[in-house]
């Protein structure tokens, strides 16, 4: 009897490569993100790290002894969920990796808009000295965070050591530790006239999908700026586009469209009160690290002794 297989469509460091072999010493561990390397084990493999069309087509349209899925990103609204479901296949997913990264991206970009750093980075290009109407500020300013998870959770501890006033906006109205106001998500529409920042980080859903449309951002306060760091189809993007063009909202940060990636006939890329960001606000030099050490290793022991892989479970009838 061959042993136990489990394969990591990913590069990995060395270091983490043997802190993985070390959790599964009587296991066959295959690495690397080059095809050629994985496609002849993924059939045979219990657990699999990573996935793509191909370790896709390989698994779930053939038979295979695939048991659990770890993916390496936290949405997970691009997975094929009703056939990983209806294949009894667990997935977990890298949700809590990206807090500091993407809080820190929440701020720039929050940061930036409000004290016109990307109106100084322009008039440098240009060698121009300009005040570009700096104003604004950001302390005691009100943040209305749709979405408190890890990042959610992160972002409203920052939001606190700039004096703000944060309304927290999820499925639960579960107090939550630097949120001075919790709502559910049908009471969105409430809190967002009150918001000088309204940072999306909700994740794709049936439910989530044009969350935000034209009635939110008609709500929304002249001055407001808006950030999404979570799904692109999660806003109505056409509607957010008039609300820029008709200045119903002051400026937006963006790190995520509907279509990525962002059409260059775009007018976003035109707008001088919007700054863009290809997808990229959870890159860090910890994500692997993160990923291995703080969720792949701790499920892996729960899944040799037969446990369910509870870090990051997905649970299919909510989508995350």
């Amino acid at each position: 009897m061959g042993k136990r297989k489990m394969v990591v469509a990913k590069n990995l460091q060395q270091e983490l490569a043997r802190k993985l072999q070390s959790s599964l010493s009587d296991w066959e561990i295959i690495i690397g993100k080059d095809k050629d390397i994985w496609q002849d084990h993924v059939q045979q493999a219990e657990v699999i790290a990573g996935w793509n069309n191909e370790v896709e087509r390989l698994c779930l349209e053939h038979d295979s002894k695939l048991r659990w899925v770890q993916s390496w990103s936290a949405g997970v609204d691009s997975y094929p969920l009703d056939k990983l479901a209806k294949k009894n296949i667990h997935l977990t997913s890298a949700n809590g990796v990206h807090g500091y990264p993407i809080s820190e991206t929440i701020f720039a970009l929050m940061l930036s808009l409000t004290r016109n750093i990307h109106s100084y980075v322009r008039n440098q290009v240009e060698k121009k000295w300009h005040h570009a109407n700096l104003r604004l500020e950001v302390h005691k300013k009100t943040i209305g965070i749709i979405g408190i998870g890890a990042i959610g959770k992160e972002t409203a501890k920052i939001a606190k050591a700039f004096d703000m006033d944060v309304i927290g906006v999820r499925n639960t109205q579960k107090d939550e530790a630097y949120v001075d106001k919790m709502v559910t998500t049908d009471r969105l529409d409430e809190i967002l006239p009150s918001c000088d920042y309204v940072v999306l980080t909700v994740p794709l859903t049936k439910n989530t999908y044009h969350l935000f449309g034209e009635k939110q951002f008609n709500l929304m306060k002249s001055s407001s700026f808006f950030i999404n760091i979570g799904r692109g189809e999660v806003v109505d993007e056409a509607a957010m586009i008039q609300a820029l063009q008709e200045e119903k909202i002051a400026g937006a940060g963006l790190d995520v469209f509907e279509t990525e990636p962002l059409e260059k006939e775009s007018p976003l890329w035109d707008m001088e009160n919007v700054i863009i960001t290809p997808h990229t606000a959870g890159a860090t030099e910890e994500y692997d690290q993160r990923v291995v050490e703080d969720i792949l290793i701790p499920n892996l022991r729960n899944y040799i002794n037969e446990q369910i892989p509870s870090i990051n479970l997905v649970d299919y009838t909510k989508g995350y």
